[in-house]
Order: structure tokens, then C-alpha cells, then sequence
């Protein structure tokens, strides 16, 4: 018969009364047909399955209002499911022992309850054959002692599910037996509904409440579409078992325990029920369809989506825009501020490689000027963060901080692939845990892996400890009491793909030498830190997006040790990412914007390494080194952040070496350290003391190991290295401090303040060779009583003076050229020692000596700007300022100045000088 005869439809209509074994029947016909049946998922396959009353909607308890994309496939999957407990049928039946007894083959059915065949379960089982099946009718069946079931029977409850309610405690001693569409209850003498040491059991349908189950390996189990009403499943030594489509609720402890180490010794199922589990369609993802399980995260903070390659700039106004009441853009004036400091008052044309020059210069201003190279901003992250935020735009990601796919990453780390594809233990898949104390409890070496689960409203959604190993896929965790995956006690596994959000502590709680792999999950809007890392907890922290907690986005203390690369944390209340209380972690590649306090907080003797990591857009600082804070931030850009870019303070013996800290609101690099503590830090900058977990060290159960870190040197004062520090709002380097600093071989560039303010430094701040170039005030400024040692810096076309000093320095061999004010202006109080250096100003003087400063100057090469009056100036008969064999070099028509470097200085490149004809020399007595 052809399908084409009739209209489709109508064949649809005809067949739509057909029962499942003739809708079988029919597909075998032809292709047409078989194609036919297969278009009846939506009607008749689905009636079937709904109508089938062993089972529930397939996507229940999570997801009952969401169709599955196969009613038929969903139909097939239960089916083969519910047939799996007789797959060792045929092997009883052929066995020499139930041979001899020649038991029929054929099933019956037994039927208990009032006016049938038995009165209670314990009568129809002693009567019961291979696979029989008792099917109870409607009623309360009790039995009054333990049921022992000693070969293979199927119980069914007849009717709707809750109809048939049995208080019994069941001890299976036989291979396999199911139970289905029942309501168990827990007898008076035995909190143990059901247990297993050896067999195979399956339910289907059931519930069970106020109770316990219990199966001990090589036992296996198979539950499906259950409810667990204040019922504890405990699994122990299992090689496998499969609890899949689940509801519990109102559990008084955990819900279920999976202890010990999967047993080596396996039953007959093992092999059967494994397969099972690979043919039906799990959660792991695809490239096609690789996105966390539905959320609208977009309308609670519009976080961004696994792909997310940009940052959108919110806002109408950059960091660094200029204060209403900055001097006008277009003035050429020139004021004096206080202490004599001179503040230029022209255009900005200090972004240019070369010393500035403009349509406004005049003739004799391009003809005294020196030639030489001022060393600008390094390119960084492919350029996309050299120049300034602009509001409303969005700023690309180069691609090493662009966030993979779940499916990525596990294409690219085979080890996390293997993980996640492999099942031991307990498998918990698409269940629902909600309304009580604990979800999961693994422990002793327990393997389980959870996949597509709901926990909400726990204490806790799961704990690992004790050697054990979980896998947890695409799963649910929100609106638990503590924190939602908790791990201690070499604890391990994989934590793929999770959305973790609305918990009252952390999302992830790492302790006690725990180290999992923590990949691609949404941790967001807990009420305390997303993820925790402490008493030597490792782990590794890969690919997340962290966002909108009220505390720490990563919070590392007690010696925690995590590898935490390539998140995104953001949106946070408090820091990106805080490191407490002897952490260490290695921390790169991160994104870490928008938060409200530090990007990245270190403190109390924190030791983190920060390397290549985007801090950007924050609403304080960047980074904050405080309270005895160490580490080594290197490579990092810290961008556009309202605060500093990086803040020291109370102690700090950080590394800063290589980062580019461009366009935050205040300082580039600020250093407020004293050890008394008296000091108040401006701009209401306070020590942020207990923003972490739990402040109570004792609370931590920390079992502390102090093993050395060979990447961690001994470190005795700060040191700031090689960094590149423009555009920032206020001084590039503010040093207010009263320990020792080291401030070498970094471009201080175009800030909006002075290049290095020294306000205090009690302690010697030593400054070499470093590039201290157009910024909008003098290049550097040394307040009284502060020790200073300047040596082989490149000062150029700063806006103010080169270096004006009231306190004790030491300047030798820098070249102190082409700023708007004086080249060096000495101030009363000042102690000054002036060697070999180069210094030339096109207006003002090259050295200027105010009151009763006490210098020496001695072997410096001064070159005279417009006129033979702006070489030195000295205001008073100071019989305290020596000068000692300097030459004064008179500048003649037709000659050019170049200036070359010294050999022992990478940078500034421009040192040494040659002129294309011999100036006029003079050098005082």
C-alpha cells in the first residue's frame, strides 16, 4: 500500500488510533511509512507517552512547561529504560539450578489488596516466580516485618500515583527488581525503606517519604521521575548509579551521600546500564548549541555572553576629563604657582614622539630648540587601549582575553574532555534539589558527576571532601543559606558550564589542599564573594564569568594558591578579585572591570602574581598593595579606572614591573606607606578592613602550610619597574611614604599633574632612569624633608619646571631638557646635589636658585635657551651654593644641537650631546 493514495493528513488521523505495537508494525512497511509514523510526534507519540502512566512529563521536575524536541525519542528512552532491570533474564532462566525447579517462563501477574488474589506484599512474594509482577491496588499496604525479596519481581502500583501507599522496610537480596508508580513510606520498626548490597534495582514513579534508601556496591540502582520528600539516599562504595528526572525536597540532612571509592567488583547491570547512559541524550556541549542553561541574565546586569569580545564604555564623562576649573585650552600663558612653580598654560601637543612643536612656535623658538626623542606610551594589547575611554564607545578585546565556549575549552584541554565525558560512581542528571539542608554530599574518596540540575533554596547545594571527585555540568545553584559548591579536604573534580548565582556566601568555597577545575560557569549576585580559596586550597579558575557579588569576586586568604586565568570579573561591590591573609595565586589574563572597589586588592600579606591581566573601567583604584601587601604585578593594563591606577600603601613590598597604567581618574601610581600608621590617605581612600568571608581566622578550619614558592623572591622594598604611566588625571607617581622606593626605567608620560610627586619619603626613593615627559605640570616635584636620588632620567617638555625640589636630592646625569619652566628650580630648604647633568630650558632659566637653598653643582652642561639670561639665575648671595667646573653653552646662528645617549642607560635614548659646529663654551672658576 503506498502512503500516497490518501491525503497525509488523513492517514495521520487514521493512524493516530493505533496502539504502539501496530504503530511498529506500520513503520516496517516502507520508507514512506516509516516516515509517516514519525511525523505523528507531536499527536500521536506524545499522547502515548503522557498517557503512559510509569512515567512523567519528560522534562519534569526542571522544565514541565518545556516541550522535548522528540516526543518519540523521549518515549523510546523511557521505554528501553523500564525494560533494562530483566536484562539478565534469559541468563537466570538457562541457569542449571532454577532448570531443575522448570519455573514457567511466562510472567504472571499477582494482584494485592482487599478482594484480591493476596492480602499483602510478603504473601504474593512467596508465591512469586522469576519476574512476576505484583501489582498492589489502591490502599495503605503495611507490612509488619522486613521483606526480603530473593528473586527478581516487578511491584506496581495500580492507578494514579498516590493511590497505592506501602510502609514497608525492603531488604533485596536477589539480582534485580523494580519498583514503580508507589508510595513508600518507612515501616515503624526501620528508618530504611529499601536497601541493596549486591542486586540491581530500579523505580520508576515513585515516592518516597520521611525514610531512608540505602545501596552498597557492587549494588547498582536506576531511579527515574521520583520524589524524595525528607528522604536521605545513601550510596556507598556504588560502581554505578543513576538517579535522572528527580524531586527533592525538605531534606533534614543531605539528600544524597555518595561515600567510598566506586567498587572495582561490578554486578551485572554495570555493563548494561553504562550503555544506557551513553545511548540517551546528555548535556555535554556542542558546537552548535553551546549556551548555559536559560537565564535572562541580559535584564539583571547585561552580562555578557560566552563570545563577548568588546566592553561597551558606559557613561558621559572619561576618568580623566579635565576639572571645570583647569586653565583653558588655547592660553599660552604662563602662571607661577605656589613654591615658584611654574605651570604652562598652552595647548596639549605632548602626545608626539618628538619635543612638541606647533604653528604657534615662533622662528627663534624652533632655532633654539634641542633635537632630540621623547620616549612615548608602549603599544599594549594590540594598541585598542592607548587612547583615551570614550563614552559610549566600544573598545575590541584582543583575542588572548575574549572569553571560549565550554566546547572550546574542552576541545583544547583533552584532561577536562576525558572528565567530563567519563562516568564513576553516581550520575545525577536533570534532577531538582530544592526547600531543605543539603543537596550532594560526596565524601571518602565518592566519585559523582551532576549534570542539568536545579538546587535552589538549600543550606547548600553540594559538598566534596575527603579525596572525592565530582563532575558537575550545566547545572542550577542559587538561593542557598551558605555557600553553594563547597569543597575541603583534597576535594577535586570538574565545575563546568554552571550558572551559580543568589547565594548568601560564596558560589564556590574552596579549603584544605581542595583542587578542582573551575570552568566556564556564571557565578553572579551572591550576597558574599563568587568563588573562595583558602587553607591551602588550589584549583584552577578558567574561563568564568563573575560578576555583580557583593563582595570579592575571588577571594584568596590562608595561604590559597588557585591559578585563576582569562575570567571576566566585573560589576562586582567590592574588589575583582582580593587576595588576604598570606594568599598567593598566579592571576592572568583576566578581565577584570567595572568593580567598585580595587580592580585587584591586595593585603596582609597577600603574595599573588598578576600577570597580563585588563583592569579596567572600576569605580576606585586599580589595583590596591596595602597592609603588608607583596606580590609581582607585571604586564598588566589598568585602564580608565576613577581612582589611582595602582594604590600602595601601610607597608607594601610589591613588584610593579611592565603594566601600562594609562587614563585613570587620580594617580597613575600612588605609594601612601607609613608604618605608624598616622598617615591618612587623601581622596578617602580608608584600609577597606573584614570585606571577606567570615573574618574570624578560626572559622577557616585552615591546617596552614608554609612551603616556599620558588617564583617568590625576598623582597625588601618596593620596587616599580618598566612600567608605562600616562594620561592619568593627577601625578603619574604620587610618593608619599617613609620606606625605601625604587622608581626605575618607566615612561612616565602626558599625566595631568606633575610626572613624580614626592610629597614624603623619609626613607631614600630612588628614581634612574626613567622617561619624564609632557606632563601638564613640572616633571617631578620634591617636597621638604624628602630623600631623593635622581639618576639618568630623561626629563622632557613638561609643562611646568623639569625638577623643582625643596628637600634633600641627588641629581646626577639626567637630561633635564625643553620644559616651559625653569630646568631645575632649587627652593629654600632644599639640600641639592647637581652632577653631570644636561639641562636646557627654551624661556626660563636652566638652573634657577631661589633663597637660601643649599646646592652643588658640579660638572653639568647648561645650554642657553632664547637669550644668554635663561642659562642661571641665582636670587641671593647664597655662599652655600657651590658650583664646581659646569660649562654654559652660548647657542650661534646656524648651529644644531643633537643630543646622543649615555652607554650604561637603555633609555631615555637621547643623552650625550653634538653640535654641527662647535658652540661658545664658558665654565665658571
Amino acid at each position: 500500500m503506498e502512503a500516497g493514495i490518501l491525503p497525509l493528513e488523513l492517514w495521520r488521523m487514521i493512524l493516530a488510533y493505533l496502539p504502539l505495537p501496530d504503530l511498529g508494525r506500520c513503520s516496517l512497511v516502507c520508507r514512506a511509512w516509516y516516515e509517516l509514523i514519525l511525523s505523528l510526534d507531536r499527536t500521536r507519540w506524545r499522547q502515548l507517552y503522557l498517557g503512559y502512566t510509569e512515567c512523567r512529563h519528560p522534562n519534569w521536575p526542571n522544565q514541565p512547561d518545556v516541550e522535548p524536541e522528540s516526543w518519540r525519542e523521549a518515549f523510546k528512552q523511557h521505554y528501553l529504560a523500564s525494560k533494562m532491570w530483566t536484562k539478565n533474564a534469559a541468563i537466570l532462566e538457562t541457569s542449571v539450578c532454577f532448570s531443575l525447579f522448570r519455573r514457567r517462563r511466562t510472567r504472571r501477574t499477582l494482584s494485592v489488596g482487599p478482594g484480591h488474589e493476596f492480602h499483602s506484599l510478603g504473601s504474593a512474594l512467596a508465591m512469586s516466580s522469576l519476574f512476576d509482577r505484583i501489582l498492589l491496588f489502591p490502599g495503605l499496604h503495611e507490612e509488619q516485618g522486613e521483606i526480603i525479596l530473593k528473586v527478581p519481581v516487578e511491584i506496581v502500583g495500580h492507578g494514579k500515583l498516590g493511590e497505592v501507599a506501602l510502609l514497608a522496610s525492603i531488604d533485596q537480596q536477589c539480582s534485580t527488581t523494580r519498583l514503580c508508580n508507589l508510595v513508600f513510606m518507612p515501616a515503624w520498626f526501620s528508618p530504611f525503606m529499601f536497601k541493596t548490597t549486591s542486586g540491581h534495582v530500579q523505580f520508576d514513579n515513585c515516592n518516597f517519604e520521611n525514610g531512608h534508601i540505602q545501596v552498597h556496591g557492587p549494588g547498582t540502582c536506576q531511579v527515574k521521575f521520583c520524589t524524595f520528600k525528607n528522604t536521605h539516599v545513601f550510596l556507598h562504595n556504588v560502581p554505578l548509579c543513576v538517579l535522572e528526572n528527580c524531586e527533592f525536597v525538605g531534606s533534614e540532612n543531605n539528600s544524597v551521600t555518595v561515600e567510598g571509592h566506586p567498587s572495582s567488583e561490578n554486578n551485572w547491570a554495570y555493563t548494561h546500564l553504562l550503555g544506557l547512559i551513553r545511548s540517551s541524550p546528555g548535556v555535554l556541549p556542542t558546537e552548535d548549541s553551546d549556551s548555559l542553561m536559560s537565564l535572562d541574565l541580559e535584564s539583571r546586569d547585561q552580562a555578557w555572553s560566552p563570545r563577548t569580545c568588546g566592553i561597551v564604555i558606559e557613561g558621559s564623562q572619561s576618568p580623566t576629563s579635565p576639572a571645570a576649573g583647569s586653565p583653558k585650552a588655547g592660553s599660552q600663558e604662563a602662571e607661577v604657582g605656589s613654591d615658584g612653580e611654574r605651570v604652562a598654560r598652552t595647548p596639549d601637543s605632548s602626545d608626539g614622539g618628538l619635543s612638541p612643536s606647533g604653528e604657534d612656535e615662533d622662528e627663534d623658538q624652533l632655532t633654539y630648540r634641542l633635537s632630540y626623542q621623547v620616549q612615548g606610551p608602549r603599544p599594549v594589547l594590540g594598541g585598542s587601549f592607548l587612547g583615551p575611554p570614550l563614552p559610549g564607545a566600544s573598545i575590541q578585546l584582543p583575542s588572548c582575553l575574549v572569553l571560549n565556549s565550554l566546547h572550546q575549552e574542552l576541545q583544547k584541554d583533552r584532561e577536562a574532555m576525558a572528565l567530563a565525558s567519563s562516568v564513576q560512581g553516581c550520575l545525577i542528571r536533570k534532577c531538582l534539589f530544592r526547600d531543605g539542608k543539603g543537596g550532594v554530599f560526596v565524601c571518602s574518596y565518592g566519585r559523582a558527576k551532576m549534570e542539568g540540575n536545579i538546587f535552589r533554596n538549600l543550606t547548600y547545594a553540594v559538598r566534596c571532601i575527603h579525596n572525592s571527585k565530582i563532575i558537575m555540568l550545566r547545572n542550577h545553584i542559587h538561593h542557598c543559606r551558605a555557600s553553594g559548591i563547597f569543597l575541603r579536604l583534597e576535594g577535586g573534580g570538574l565545575i563546568a558550564g554552571n550558572n551559580i548565582y543568589d547565594n548568601a556566601e560564596a558560589g564556590v568555597d574552596i579549603r584544605k589542599k581542595s583542587n578542582p577545575l573551575i570552568l566556564c560557569n556564571q557565578i553572579h549576585h551572591g550576597l558574599r564573594s563568587g568563588i573562595v580559596v583558602l587553607g591551602n586550597g588550589k584549583g584552577i579558575i578558567r574561563n568564568n564569568q563573575i560578576f555583580s557579588n557583593k563582595e570579592a569576586g575571588i577571594y584568596i586568604l590562608y595561604h590559597g594558591n588557585p591559578v585563576v586565568s582569562r575570567n571576566h570579573i566585573f560589576k562586582g561591590s567590592a574588589a575583582g578579585i582580593a587576595v588576604n591573609e598570606n594568599g598567593r595565586g598566579l592571576i592572568t589574563e583576566n578581565v577584570i572591570r567595572e568593580n567598585q572597589w580595587g580592580g585587584v586588592d591586595i593585603r596582609r600579606g597577600g603574595v599573588p602574581i598578576l600577570r597580563s591581566n585588563l583592569i579596567c573601567f572600576g569605580y576606585s583604584d586599580g589595583v590596591v598593595v596595602g597592609d603588608e601587601g607583596k606580590g609581582l604585578l607585571e604586564g598588566n593594563t589598568i585602564y580608565a579606572n576613577k581612582g589611582c591606577g595602582v594604590w600602595m600603601m601601610s607597608s607594601s613590598l610589591p613588584h610593579v614591573t611592565s603594566n601600562h597604567v594609562s587614563y585613570n581618574g587620580l594617580y597613575g601610581v600612588a605609594v601612601f606607606s607609613q608604618k605608624d600608621g598616622s598617615g591618612e590617605s587623601p581622596g578617602g581612600h580608608g584600609a577597606q578592613e573584614n570585606f571577606g568571608e567570615d573574618g574570624d581566622a578560626t572559622l577557616w578550619e585552615t591546617e596552614l602550610e608554609k612551603d616556599d614558592d620558588l617564583l617568590r623572591r625576598p623582597i625588601t622594598a618596593a620596587l616599580v619597574e618598566s612600567n608605562t604611566v600616562n594620561h592619568n588625571g593627577a601625578s603619574g607617581l604620587y610618593v608619599q611614604s617613609s620606606e625605601v622606593l625604587h622608581v626605575i626605567t618607566n615612561v612616565i608620560h602626558a599625566n595631568g599633574d606633575r610626572g613624580i610627586t614626592v610629597a614624603q619619603s623619609s626613607q631614600l626613593t630612588r628614581v634612574a632612569n626613567n622617561s619624564i615627559s609632557c606632563n601638564h605640570q613640572s616633571g617631578v616635584k620634591v617636597e621638604a624633608q624628602c630623600k631623593v636620588e635622581f639618576r639618568g632620567n630623561g626629563i622632557y617638555d613638561n609643562r611646568g619646571h623639569g625638577i623643582i625640589t625643596k628637600g634633600d636630592s641627588t641629581v646626577i646625569e639626567n637630561d633635564i631638557i625643553g620644559n616651559r619652566g625653569s630646568g631645575l628650580q632649587l627652593l629654600p630648604t632644599s639640600d641639592t646635589k647637581v652632577i653631570k647633568n644636561r639641562i636646557h630650558s627654551f624661556r626660563a632659566y636652566g638652573i634657577a636658585v631661589q633663597g637660601r637653598a643649599k646646592a652643588l653643582l658640579q660638572e653639568n652642561t647648561v645650554f642657553q635657551g632664547k637669550t644668554n639670561k635663561t642659562i642661571f639665575q641665582q636670587i641671593s648671595n647664597n655662599q652655600e651654593c657651590i658650583m664646581q667646573n659646569n660649562k654654559f653653552l652660548v647657542f650661534k646662528k646656524k648651529e644644531s644641537w643633537i643630543l646622543s645617549s649615555f652607554l650604561h642607560c637603555p633609555w631615555p635614548p637621547a643623552r650625550a650631546p653634538h653640535t654641527s659646529a662647535a658652540p661658545t663654551a664658558s665654565e665658571e672658576p
